[in-house]
């Protein structure tokens, strides 16, 4: 199980378990994932519920057609308010990206970034420039960083007399920056230039390792500059493999990384490509998703809040065949941090957050007793103030919950 820690401005940490913890007991409904519901027999109870939420945020001074919402269960509709309309919908829009990447790729996937030397080694010294083509890793992070200098060590490179050449489409802590990111690398690879930071990146990755793990001091005695991708002259001499893309998107999701998000989207041909795609996979009209990227920034990505519950159900019944489901790529609230740390959303809800400056987004499924699993989606603006929308958006699964039985065990 990977985890990653915000802590100051860039903290990570790694936790290698080697297994994947099974979906909780209340998660089996999500095996059989609906299709689009176009029926329009609502639950009056849950129309009731949503019209309440609707008149509550009115009475507050948000104006009910900045307001929509999808309740459904099974191919039925429960309840709705404008929830075919496409409205901003921040990072939604990762659900999005994490449906056409797992259609594409597969959730075993990995991303290779490859390190070519080109000149000759001699006695511990490589006589020319350590060039890095990038192969796309959303999370290339410090314990990567290390394990990679400690590989070219146990080769025998002590240092590199000539510079760091860096690929266009390598990033490292999230800095997609050729020269920021091969500084970061840089750094990582000589332990006497080590952080706090470092140092417990060096732990971590020591502590799951069989044997213990020397500190590396690779010398960089050249510049930190851009290059190609391909280097066209060198020889291989290491391939470093990312971890698998479920891991990655569980970890994009968890804390909506908005970096790795446009990492993958623009391999998968940017937002217009991803929204296209993602529309065709969740059965919905093309008009109920709009995307300019992968990650939700801008108030130009759109998507309808049934839309968002198709997305949701796609990715279920693309991992449903391997036995997973949509908790293995979204948080899943009382077992996973991120942004559901400040959040009251009840045990048991597979969620994905969404944040602008004036817009706040929940969508995903919610098992109850009555209903089995319930697919939902609030997408809220209006101002430049989203805390009451977070707290409306809670309550209303409270009292969703409330309404049809607490099927969490």
């Amino acid at each position: 199980m990977l985890s990653l820690v915000a802590s100051g401005a860039v903290a990570l940490w790694l936790e290698t378990t080697g297994t994947t913890l099974p979906p909780p007991r209340s998660l089996s409904p999500l095996l059989e994932a609906p299709g689009l519901a176009f029926s329009t027999d609502t639950d009056p109870p849950a129309q009731q519920l949503v019209d309440r939420y609707v008149r509550r945020l009115s009475s507050r001074g948000f104006a009910p057609e900045n307001q929509g919402l999808w309740l459904q269960a099974g191919t039925r509709v429960l309840a709705s308010h404008r929830g075919t309309v496409p409205l901003p919908a921040a990072s939604i829009t990762k659900v999005a990206t994490s449906l056409v990447a797992l259609e594409t790729w597969g959730g075993d996937r990995t991303f290779e970034t490859a390190f070519y030397g080109t000149g000759t080694l001699n006695n511990g010294t490589l006589d020319g420039d350590l060039a890095i083509a990038g192969g796309g890793d959303p999370m290339f992070v410090w314990e990567d960083a290390i394990a990679v200098a400690i590989e070219l060590q146990r080769q025998g490179i002590q240092r590199v007399s000539g510079d760091l050449r860096v690929g266009s489409t390598f990033s490292m802590n999230f800095k997609d920056d050729p020269i920021a990111a091969g500084t970061l690398l840089e750094r990582a690879f000589d332990a006497r230039q080590w952080t706090p930071d470092l140092e417990n990146a060096y732990k971590r990755l020591s502590a799951n390792s069989a044997k213990p793990l020397p500190k590396p001091q690779l010398d960089i005695l050249g510049e930190v500059r851009s290059a190609d991708d391909n280097p066209s002259v060198g020889r291989l001499l290491y391939r470093h493999r990312s971890r698998p893309l479920l891991t990655l998107l569980k970890q994009m999701n968890v804390y909506s990384n908005n970096v790795m998000a446009e990492t993958l989207a623009t391999q998968l041909g940017g937002g217009a490509t991803v929204a296209r795609r993602a529309a065709r996979l969740a059965g919905v009209p093309p008009t109920e998703i709009q995307l300019v990227n992968g990650s939700g920034l801008g108030q130009n990505n759109r998507i309808s809040p049934r839309a968002a519950c198709a997305l949701f159900a796609a990715i279920q019944r693309r991992l449903a065949a391997d036995g997973r489901t949509v908790a293995d790529v979204f948080p899943v609230s009382g077992r996973d941090g991120g942004t559901l740390e400040d959040r009251r959303i009840p045990k048991g809800a597979i969620v994905k957050t969404g944040t602008l400056w004036n817009v706040s987004a929940l969508a995903g499924a919610i098992p109850t007793r009555d209903l089995g699993l319930v697919w939902f989606a609030a997408i809220d603006g209006g101002e430049d103030y989203v805390i009451p929308f977070r707290r409306a958006q809670d309550e209303f699964l409270d009292r969703l919950v409330a309404q049809y039985g607490d099927e969490v065990m």
